[in-house]
């Protein structure tokens, strides 16, 4: 064999090549007609371009035009076709060359698709090397209107499907293909079809990446994936947004989030809990979720809800996490102005059935007091007595009606497990906007290893909320109607209990003063009703906890609660 103008690595392959089709005639009875015994030199670097075309691209219209070239060239066809099947199962012309390597116009696909269609059903390749006298094929019109002499039509298969064909046809008697050029055509369509198979399926994988990485990149939601030591691997446009939103390291750059831990993002007081957030998922693979986290950064407050799951490979081990950060600062804000809205209706109702009970006393009232100086005057003293009765029954009616109003001491509860750092920040964040604490700042600190409680969310917060309005009018005192109000907590395991303090840097409360805020009816407001701290009271008590006050004139006010884990 002739290795002539053929560098040394190629002629290694091409001798590697020609070895194994010897064995592979050898094997193949219809390879046995051969009759040089060998394959001759340009067929073997045909098929080895072929083959490498696998290894050196992926592009499919690439792979397409060098199969369908290299095969006119490989066996001196006159014209060429490589026709696939579509989703239908019909065959689609993909391209065409002639002996120059030329690409043919739409105009010249005319082929016997009659040969091209049985090839794509039964699989089995056609060869005719005078089909005008082959009976099989001599009537039929392509042949006759095109005169082809020869053709060659042989499947393209990949792991036994039929994915398409290759068709080569002459209309030369001077170039005939011979039985010996099908089999070398139907080594070179195998290589062809697994290149073509490569390509199509890179094709769909990287379509799949493309419609992915936009899905990831377009979503509002913050998504993040972090390996297994936390550090971050994908990070979309909205994460990025969110996390610089929240004030969490705003300095770092869109390219450093690819080369950071989850744990560089997070607040200094937040490490710790995220750090066993993160690790507990990646060790028990249960997802975690956070529906409400609470964040101030400048004057702006953020509410984030958070869900941190497991990413698993193919053998169901976890090899890191996805976490799907959502800003849900509109929807929260939204549902306060729904609840504040039905609230009121409430309020409305509630008011319009006292106001029509207490009136049905007045009315009883009214009409006995106006009966009784005329029955005075006409000394109609029986009736006197009765309008004095009826009067006073309904006096003594209305009272029990309105100690009835203002008794908490019965008040239900309705316990839930509940995070009280969130029930808090949840009240701060609605009390912000307010015009009573435009002029007060919040400091806030609690303990990251806070455990649930099981209490009455509405109640607890009706409590805070009376403490925060209480503190704000202490400040508004102030000579410059500014201040701060510091909230703090502490878990103390071996109370298991819960510490809760509210201090205010306002006006404070004087000794005398400070004894009686806990009694029915005592304020020292103009328009105040004295229930406010003593319902605070009952709500801690009904929660098996304590409520304790100081004060100090002119510095201001602390109350410190104590919340036990369970309230059974």
């Amino acid at each position: 064999m002739n290795n002539s103008g053929v560098n040394k690595k190629d002629k290694t392959a091409l001798e590697e090549m020609e070895s194994l089709f010897q064995k592979v005639q050898t094997a193949h009875p219809r390879l046995q007609n051969n009759t040089t015994g060998k394959f001759k030199n340009d067929d073997l670097e045909a098929l080895l371009e072929v083959s490498q075309a696998i290894n050196s691209s992926l592009v499919l219209d690439d792979i397409l035009q060098t199969v369908m070239k290299k095969a006119v060239s490989l066996l001196r066809a006159e014209r060429g076709f490589l026709m696939l099947l579509d989703d239908k199962g019909e065959l689609q012309f993909k391209t065409a060359h002639n002996i120059t390597n030329e690409s043919l116009n739409k105009e010249d696909f005319r082929i016997s698709m009659s040969i091209a269609n049985k090839v794509a059903t039964t699989g089995e390749s056609i060869y005719t090397s005078d089909a005008l006298k082959d009976e099989r094929f001599s009537k039929q019109k392509s042949i006759l209107e095109l005169k082809l002499k020869s053709i060659m039509c042989v499947p393209l298969k990949s792991k036994e499907k039929i994915i398409g064909i290759l068709y080569l046809d002459n209309s030369s008697k001077n170039n005939v293909f011979l039985q010996s050029d099908l089999y070398v055509f139907e080594l070179f369509a195998g290589q062809a079809a697994i290149a073509i198979e490569n390509a199509k399926l890179y094709e769909n994988l990287l379509a799949l990446k493309i419609y992915n990485e936009n899905v990831v990149s377009r979503t509002p939601i913050g998504l993040l994936v972090v390996d297994n030591n936390l550090w971050i691997t994908i990070a979309n446009q909205a994460s990025r947004e969110i996390f610089k939103k929240a004030g969490w390291r705003e300095d770092l750059s869109d390219l450093s989030f690819n080369q950071i831990s989850i744990l560089d993002l997070v607040p200094e007081e937040e490490k710790n809990k995220w750090k066993k957030i993160c690790y507990q998922v990646l060790y028990t693979g249960q997802p975690y979720e956070e529906a409400k986290s609470f964040h101030k950064f400048k004057d702006e407050e953020l509410v984030l809800s958070v869900k941190v799951s497991p990413l698993e490979n193919v053998e169901n081990r976890i090899m890191g996490l996805i976490l799907v950060v959502e800003d849900i600062t509109d929807k929260v804000l939204l549902e306060k102005r729904l609840i504040q809205s039905e609230k009121l209706v409430a309020a409305g109702e509630m008011s319009a059935s006292i106001g029509h009970e207490l009136n049905n006393y007045l009315t009883i009232i009214l009409n006995n007091a106006e009966l009784l100086p005329l029955h005075l005057k006409k000394g109609e003293l029986e009736k006197v007595s009765s309008n004095a009765k009826a009067i006073l029954e309904s006096v003594n009616t209305m009272k029990r009606f309105t100690d009835g109003l203002m008794d908490f001491s019965k008040l239900e509860t309705k316990v839930e497990k509940y995070d009280l750092k969130n029930l808090i920040e949840d009240l701060l964040f609605s009390l912000r906007p307010q015009t009573k604490f435009s002029q007060i700042k919040f400091n806030t600190n609690f303990d990251p290893e806070l455990p649930m409680l099981e209490l009455d969310a509405g109640q607890i917060q009706q409590v805070f909320l009376n403490l925060f309005n209480n503190a704000a009018e202490s400040i508004k005192e102030r000579s410059d109607g500014k201040g701060e109000i510091w909230i703090s907590s502490e878990y103390k395991p071996e109370e298991k209990k819960i510490w809760v303090k509210i201090e205010d840097n306002g006006t404070g409360i004087s000794p005398e003063n400070l004894s009686k805020i806990f009694e029915p009816h005592f304020t020292t407001k103009k328009e105040g009703h004295g229930l406010g701290l003593v319902t605070c009271q009952k709500i801690i008590r009904n929660h098996k906890g304590e409520i304790k006050v100081k004060s100090e004139l002119g510095k201001g006010t602390s109350f410190l609660l104590s919340f036990p884990l369970s309230s059974s």
